[in-house]
């Protein structure tokens, strides 16, 4: 039953993936961005993030427990709104900021990957997804004075690996879809 209704809502994995990947894209071809649009733009991301994994926790859609949903949601809603009433964060203050969130949101994706070891083949996607995101978060705490342009093509670097393994993850469990199999 839940691996049915996972199947259904393939999509929304992919959309998160897309996200990630589309933020990715932009930083990596926008490198003169000012800081304060990629505060901006990362907060959309993260908003658009959010939005997709609380709505994933109330429509059950979703193999992940509706609370580590829920919790991935709330931190990436609370990190855009900081953003966003905070503009003027300096690149340190951001650094942090972003590397705290991909480190939360990195250990619930793993979380997630093993509970799902019970139900199929191949959750190693999301697992992937999350330790990729903890490694970028303790890179970037323990290395935030690197330069501003390494620094953007970093977050974009990580955006779009990250994009593509929830991608995966997510065609992995379309393709589980009795319809698709």
């Amino acid at each position: 039953m839940l691996l049915h209704t996972m199947s259904r809502n393939w999509w929304s994995i992919v959309l998160r993936g897309v996200c990630a990947i589309l933020f990715g894209l932009f930083a990596w071809f926008w490198p003169g961005v000012t800081l304060s649009v990629l505060v901006l733009l990362w907060a959309g991301y993260a908003a658009a993030d959010g939005i997709l994994a609380i709505a994933g926790a109330f429509s059950g859609a979703s193999a992940t427990p509706w609370w580590a949903l829920l919790l991935i949601g709330i931190v990436s809603l609370l990190a855009a709104a900081f953003a966003i009433l905070f503009p003027g964060l300096t690149a340190i203050g951001l650094l942090y900021l972003i590397g705290f969130w991909a480190i939360v949101t990195g250990a619930l994706e793993i979380v997630t990957a093993i509970q799902l070891r019970r139900e199929i083949e191949g959750e190693f996607w999301l697992a992937l997804a999350g330790l990729a995101s903890i490694l970028f978060g303790v890179l970037l705490i323990m290395r935030p004075g690197v330069g501003a342009l390494a620094v953007i093509w970093m977050i974009g670097t990580y955006a779009i690996a990250f994009g593509v393994l929830l991608v995966g993850h997510g065609l992995h469990v379309r393709s589980l879809s009795p319809q698709h199999a």
